[in-house]
């Protein structure tokens, strides 16, 4: 399970993400980014970055330490902002929290160099869970203490917003065209060699039992929400074997 905190405090809004994260203080006296199950596609977005933040961590990739934070609605009366109101009152109980990187900067790629090796990684771990966000636009990456974080992977894994439909997404091509990375001559082939024989059963279960139950619970068609676990790992186990053959838009 992730590490569970509470939040103390809440500090401000980030404006910079469409989902209208917010900054907090925890009993731990960390400081989170709080993703909040009341914005946008709630809880599923919630999953998404639990099962790719913590899927990139297992493969060597750099992400934000994720906690769950509970959350009491009315911790934010004195907000003045009514929108960050309303979503502080829907989002009530357990919500996702990131560790804030404290003065880190986003990519920009005229000033941050990256390796072929690295940017190879990266796409390809893109192409696992179709991950939409990260192009040259919007690369939701940041730099902090010189290295490269990958943060946002809300809009991951879209065929979980159609779960019939599940098994066909798991073998569409990517398209990295617009990747962030793509002009840095990426080695998706190394990558595919190091990272694929890594995405095991066992992984994705232990990836996948970072979860919180409460974000699981009540989807059509499923029984428990160990079933709907499985089911999140099963594309991501299918398309890890041979996705690198299927990556459009990279020379």
């Amino acid at each position: 399970m992730l590490k569970e905190v509470t939040a103390t405090r809440y500090i401000a809004p980030l404006r910079e993400g469409g989902s209208l994260p917010g900054l907090v203080e925890a009993d731990d006296f960390g400081t989170y980014v709080l993703k909040f199950t009341g914005a946008g596609q709630g809880r599923k977005t919630l999953v998404a970055e639990v099962v790719c933040g913590e899927l990139a961590r297992r493969l060597g990739l750099r992400v934000p330490r994720l906690v769950t934070v509970e959350l009491d609605p009315e911790l934010g009366l004195a907000e003045p902002d009514q929108e960050v109101q309303n979503l502080l009152r829907s989002s009530g109980g357990t919500n996702l929290g990131m560790d804030f990187l404290s003065g880190a900067l986003g990519f920009d790629p005229l000033a941050f160099p990256v390796s072929p090796e690295e940017a190879g990684r990266i796409v390809w771990f893109d192409a696992l869970v179709n991950n939409v966000d990260r192009s040259w636009r919007n690369p939701n990456l940041l730099v902090w203490r010189g290295e490269l974080w990958l943060v946002d992977h809300g809009a991951t894994m879209i065929w979980h917003h159609n779960w019939p439909g599940a098994e066909a997404s798991a073998v569409r091509p990517y398209d990295a065209s617009d990747h962030a990375l793509a002009n840095f001559g990426p080695d998706v082939a190394a990558a595919a060699a190091a990272l694929a024989p890594l995405v095991t059963e066992e992984l994705l279960a232990d990836v996948t039992a970072r979860i919180p139950d409460a974000w699981l619970t009540g989807e059509p068609g499923f029984d428990t929400p160990d079933d709907l676990r499985r089911s999140y790992a099963r594309p991501l186990l299918a398309r890890a074997a041979g996705i690198h053959d299927r990556i459009q838009g990279i020379k």
